[in-house]
């Protein structure tokens, strides 16, 4: 007998998903550490189980990234759980209600582009403040940073360039001048165009990804604060583009893509 998981990605920002309602397995952060590890393991940057709903959610989602450490929410992944649960069920469209440590989380799914991909709207809740920032006048390009809390902590950093930016040194350090550490994107407008923005992600327990849900809702509500786009914001990532839609909640939508079926022995 062993774990039957699926392997999702949104845009390149990948998870393995456990739908195991009766939660009869529970994967913890020893399961994940060897489960996400890209030589001796599956590979992934998170690890998703969805249990039954709580306080009348649909399902509930625990994740853990890729080192372990338990985290409150993902853009990425909730689309990735989505099109598990939708897979599941044998259905290509759904409605869902997601009980996260982030707080309850509205989805729609729908058919993608091509058979393995499916398009998620997700409401992300209000976007709040999250603590104070950091000084990083020392990041290359600095011009301005905000806090961002939505539902897991974002400190969104305004460059020149982001491509100019040594991430995989900035990112761990501005994170561990917060407490419980945070995500860490760099973002700018992208040259030549209005309402979009180029933006890129150190994530808090599994470093440099492709792309960020959470954080290209962060980073776009920030840089409406700060009077650079609109309401409605197309964030180019390394790994893709997504839609964010600023209002009373901050809508995300996407793709979700699934990769594979993944039999691990116990």
């Amino acid at each position: 007998m062993g774990v039957h998981l699926t392997k999702h990605h949104g845009l390149g920002n990948d998870f393995l998903v456990l739908v195991d309602l009766d939660r009869a397995a529970v994967l913890g952060a020893r399961a994940a550490r060897a489960l996400c590890d890209r030589r001796r393991g599956v590979g992934a940057d998170g690890l998703i189980q969805v249990s039954a709903g709580t306080d009348g959610a649909d399902v509930t989602m625990t994740l853990r990234n890729a080192d372990g450490s338990l985290a409150e929410m993902s853009g990425n992944g909730i689309r990735c759980l989505a099109q598990a649960v939708a897979r599941s069920r044998n259905v290509d469209v759904v409605e869902l209600s997601v009980a996260t440590g982030g707080g309850l989380r509205r989805l729609s799914v729908g058919p993608g582009p091509d058979a393995h991909t499916a398009w998620v709207h997700v409401d992300m809740g209000p976007a709040g403040e999250g603590p104070p920032a950091p000084v990083t006048e020392e990041v290359e390009g600095w011009l301005d940073t905000a806090s961002v809390d939505l539902g897991n902590p974002h400190l969104v950093v305004l460059v020149k360039d982001p491509a100019a930016v040594d991430l995989g040194e900035v990112g761990p350090r501005l994170s561990s001048q917060l407490e419980g550490g945070s995500n860490v994107e760099v973002v700018a407008p992208a040259p030549g165009h209005d309402d979009v923005l180029d933006l890129r992600v150190w994530e808090r327990g599994a470093g440099i990804t492709e792309a960020c849900g959470t954080g290209a809702a962060a980073g776009a509500h920030a840089a409406h604060g700060w009077g650079l786009v609109g309401e409605r914001v197309l964030v180019r990532m390394p790994g893709g583009e997504l839609e964010v839609h600023l209002g009373t909640t901050v809508t995300l939508a996407g793709p979700a893509t699934f990769v594979a079926d993944v039999e691990v022995p116990t």
